[in-house]
């Protein structure tokens, strides 16, 4: 690391919030944060910066937010970098930015590379019911998640966990290995490794309409989904003539076997927890209280 002058980060997420804190720390050379641009929400559609924007500007650390990337080119050739550090940034990096990094741009992915290269690695290991995952350490290519790996920590799952619980949980684990592994990277000690394209699988860029339950699944499908879906697209159905948003479920034994219990196809769910046509948290019994076909 005493050689090494300039580290540019690219992150917007709070995936991307405990690796830039971490190397912060640690006292590696962050001279620039490469994040989106601000956003607008909440009542009056209030500017909101990018967390890691926030931490950026509290440590003095200059902050780029291009809507294209190519657009800082100019700017980071100035800085000469020798790596780029990215975490859940959101955007492409285009080759002619790739190409300035002589060292590259180490790259944290949220899953077992090459298993479920791109946008929604987390909620897909959660959908499709995953005994374990895990974070990827990679050297950026123009390919989706196609670089070699550096390294890969393994993560096991229990079946109850949520798209927030898992994000949070790999957000620490990829930190702490980017952490462990960059001085050897930066050294040249650790070379990547290409990974096997015949054994890549692929996730899908989610949209609301993707939460949409119309009770025509397997209840464990659905059951997973509330907890993959979680936040973001969010699992909303109709019930008893009203739609609201599920966020807490259980597979259920028989119509009986709780309160709000709807017929899937096949098995039983149990509504837990959800949010009301008024937007109130509820219990699906409150929910039954309140509103009735």
């Amino acid at each position: 690391m005493s050689k090494l002058k300039s580290l540019i980060f690219f992150g917007t997420e709070s995936f991307s919030t405990p690796a830039l804190e971490k190397l912060l720390a640690e006292g590696w050379p962050v001279t620039a944060v490469v994040t989106k641009p601000d956003s607008r929400g909440g009542r009056g559609q209030k500017s909101i910066a990018p967390k890691v924007k926030q931490i950026a500007d509290k440590h003095g650390i200059a902050v780029w937010q291009p809507e294209n990337v190519s657009e800082i080119d100019d700017k980071i050739a100035n800085l000469k970098p020798t790596y780029g550090i990215l975490v859940a940034y959101g955007k492409i990096i285009p080759q002619t930015t790739l190409d300035l990094f002589p060292g590259g741009i180490i790259n944290v992915h949220p899953s077992l590379l090459p298993k479920y290269r791109g946008p929604s690695p987390i909620e897909s290991a959660i959908l499709n019911g995953d005994s374990d995952t895990g974070v990827s350490i990679m050297r950026l290519s123009a390919g989706m998640d196609e670089g070699p790996v550096y390294a890969r920590v393994r993560v096991e799952l229990d079946g109850s966990e949520t798209r927030p619980q898992l994000y949070g949980r790999l957000a620490q684990s990829g930190a702490d290995l980017l952490l462990e592994r960059l001085p050897a990277i930066v050294e040249g000690r650790l070379t990547p490794k290409p990974q096997d394209d015949e054994l890549a699988t692929y996730s899908q860029l989610l949209k609301k309409e993707d939460g949409w339950i119309d009770w025509t699944k397997p209840a464990e499908t659905y059951g997973r989904q509330v907890r993959a879906y979680l936040g973001f697209p969010k699992s909303r159905a109709k019930l008893h003539g009203h739609e609201a948003v599920i966020t807490k479920a259980r597979v259920a034994q028989s119509a009986d076997d709780g309160s709000l219990v709807i017929k899937c196809q096949p098995g039983w769910l149990e509504i837990l927890e959800l949010t009301a046509p008024s937007g109130r948290s509820m219990s699906g019994a409150d929910f039954l209280r309140g509103y009735k076909k």
